[in-house]
């Protein structure tokens, strides 16, 4: 029967630690005028440019929900505002970042296709909406690594008669693998130093907090 097979191929990928289930990250940010600079720069060192730029429009919910523990659980939603776009909502978690002297920021991180009705299931959960967003922008990609430069917004009608939330833009780059591929950071931290001195890729330290 499928739903047996299903569950044994899962449990078997647990096993041999192939299921993605870390998130490798450096964020950085370049003030809007800088943009385009920065663009043809990532446009020259990413794969799949000729077949044109790849774009999202997207609004991201984040939930919280207090449980045992000392840190509110928290969950994000996203979905796609591109009324042309068959994406599925996606829910999200990510874990608190792992201290240590990684070159990149190392978080548990698990993302779940969901239906639309996701946010009745979270408000009857008892989760509590944090605060929202819109982000607008391109993603490029190199080899496994994801590149997004994004203007963030305040939630509006339209993008356009929305406020930005800063005159600059995020600059995220993440991969996700499984736990324990450190060389991923290493690839990351390389691929960054190719980008200054247009943008600074980072880590954030959560020890700072």
């Amino acid at each position: 029967m499928p739903a047996p097979q299903g569950i044994e191929g899962l449990t078997a990928a647990m096993k041999v630690n192939i299921i993605p289930d870390q998130e490798y990250l450096l964020q950085g940010s370049v003030l809007d005028s800088h943009v385009e600079v920065l663009n043809h720069r990532l446009k020259g060192l990413c794969d799949n440019v000729d077949i044109g730029q790849e774009t999202f429009h997207e609004k991201e919910m984040v939930f919280s929900i207090r449980g045992t523990a000392s840190q509110p659980l928290t969950l994000r939603v996203r979905h796609s505002l591109d009324p042309n776009a068959r994406i599925p909502w996606q829910l999200r978690y990510v874990g608190q970042p792992e201290l240590g002297n990684r070159p990149t920021v190392v978080r548990s991180c698990y993302d779940i296709a969901c239906s639309e009705n996701i946010l009745e299931f979270l408000t009857e959960l008892g989760c509590r909406l944090e605060f929202e967003y819109v982000a607008k922008g391109f993603l490029f990609r190199k080899g496994r690594i994801k590149v997004t430069l994004s203007k963030c917004f305040k939630p509006g009608s339209q993008t356009e008669n929305s406020e930005p939330i800063s005159n600059s833009h995020l600059v995220e780059m993440s991969v996700l693998a499984p736990s324990g591929n450190d060389s991923v950071a290493e690839d990351m931290k390389s691929f960054a130093d190719q980008l200054q001195p247009l943008v600074l890729l980072d880590k954030f330290d959560p020890r700072r907090n």
